[in-house]
């Protein structure tokens, strides 16, 4: 019998980094508004001059071109940084609040205050830009902040290591690599906000750890976004569209379309024009450069084992070593099957048949709340019954995956796909405590109307008050 391997230790410097950072906003070196945008600004420099590293880096992890790493990360990381630096005086503004009669003469009014020290544990899907996204509103809020990468993209996860101490303040942001053993070091720690992206399987372990401390946590988290199309829709335009949200970073995206469900009689013209758009956008997939790679060979093989859970129409080809799976669509698909029972999170698109607007709405029934929920009809009755009787973190009309760039928007899911949510302005409050400040003048002492004791004159004139 030999002994058991040691289990591997997290680096030291995690243990009580927690603690540490909190100084930096307890010591009020965070709070001023020249020092938050000091860093966003500096944030925002390290994304510009580094620009082919960071696209060396997301090719080495995904197998993103150019493009895509721009259009889904950097170029959009830059534009949510930019936008909180120059937002930043309006949302840091105290917000007056009315007071009611009763206790006039008084003033109040909401004040933005940082929570503290933070945790961002990011995914491996987006990594770059679901790793400094949330790090945009902390930073914004005020916070100190330690940035958790995902392992299982190592070449980004390098490169925030690297690049994150030459940018910015060490006394305020700290990047921690590693995997299990690290995480695990972090989340015994007391912070004052974790945001975590992932599954849920990971969430519930994160929460659990946060609950030891009654600290708050924001969940990006995921589930089977669905597809409907209604007979009324504009059907070439809609295959389109579904199909580049679908095959965008080969259908590693949280709010990607999981599966359709389409009007049994527009059934074979939708996958008809989804195979024409699948060709027009990506051509052959497996020489196209627009077409990114599943993060490793576990995954392709484990999508490969959805296979058989329906007709291939389109696609089908794995090639676990390169990390590669064709887009694929499947018809006759086995509702009990993999590919209908758990988040796909690849590119495989299930097709299925409903009976009208009625038998979609019935599959929704007892279902998880999906992150996204996308609709794609011409008919306005439809949309509203969809819209009213579905719960989900968002609705999309005509268009999946768009709403994510509206920053004007909270992104985050509901039930069983997350809880919280952030972008712009949602960022900065996801990080922030809303403290109400309430003032009110000694000249005139008011309040002796409710000391006691409590004569017939003042009991009347407080039931009148207060009524």
């Amino acid at each position: 019998m030999t002994d058991a391997a040691p289990k591997a230790q997290p680096d030291a410097s995690t243990t009580g980094i927690a603690a540490e950072l909190r100084k930096a906003v307890v010591g009020g070196l965070t709070r001023p508004r020249a020092y938050r945008e000091q860093q966003l600004d500096a944030l925002r420099r390290m994304l510009v001059q580094h620009v082919s590293a960071w696209e060396s880096a997301l090719r080495d992890d995904l197998g993103k071109s150019a493009i895509e790493a721009h259009l889904s990360e950097i170029g959009f990381t830059i534009a949510e940084a930019r936008h909180a630096r120059r937002s930043l005086r309006r949302w840091m503004a105290a917000t007056p609040v009315p007071v009611p009669v009763a206790l006039q003469p008084a003033s109040a009014r909401i004040v933005p205050e940082p929570l503290g020290a933070t945790l961002v544990i990011a995914p491996w899907n987006y990594p770059l830009q679901l790793a400094l996204g949330p790090v945009i509103g902390a930073i914004a809020a005020g916070n100190a902040v330690v940035i958790k990468p995902s392992e299982l993209a190592p070449a980004t996860s390098r490169l925030l290591a690297t690049l994150v101490p030459q940018y910015l303040d060490p006394r305020s942001v700290r990047v921690v690599e590693g995997g299990v053993p690290e995480t695990t070091a972090l989340l015994e720690q007391r912070w004052d906000l974790i945001f975590y992206t992932g599954n849920g399987r990971v969430a519930r372990i994160v929460a659990a750890a946060a609950a030891k401390h009654l600290t708050p946590t924001v969940l990006e988290l995921g589930g089977k976004s669905p597809v409907y199309v209604h007979r009324s829709a504009d059907i070439p335009a809609a295959a389109r569209r579904i199909a580049w949200s679908k095959w965008l970073n080969a259908g590693q995206t949280c709010v990607a379309p999981d599966h359709i469900r389409v009007d049994r009689e527009v059934e074979a013209e939708l996958v008809e024009e989804l195979r024409r758009a699948t060709a027009e956008q990506l051509g052959d997939a497996r020489t196209s450069p627009d077409y990114a790679r599943i993060i490793s060979a576990a995954h392709a093989e484990r999508l490969q084992g959805m296979l058989a859970d329906g007709t291939v129409v389109t696609g089908g080809e794995v090639d676990a070593e390169a990390r590669y799976v064709a887009p694929t669509i499947l018809t006759d698909v086995d509702e009990s099957g993999a590919a209908m029972q758990e988040e796909i999170f690849g590119p495989i698109l299930p097709v299925l048949p409903v009976d009208g607007v009625d038998g979609f709405l019935e599959t929704m029934r007892g279902a998880d709340k999906p992150l996204a929920l996308y609709v794609f009809a011409r008919d306005a009755d439809v949309v509203r019954r969809v819209e009213r009787e579905t719960s989900s973190g968002a609705v999309g009309v005509n268009v999946a995956l768009a709403q994510y760039g509206a920053r004007t928007i909270p992104f985050g899911g509901v039930g069983e796909s997350g809880s919280g949510a952030y972008h712009g302005r949602h960022s900065f409050e996801a990080f922030s405590h809303r403290k109400p400040v309430f003032s009110k003048p000694t000249a005139v002492d008011t309040l002796r109307m409710v000391y006691p004791p409590f004569t017939p004159w003042r009991e009347r004139i407080t039931r009148r008050l207060m009524g």
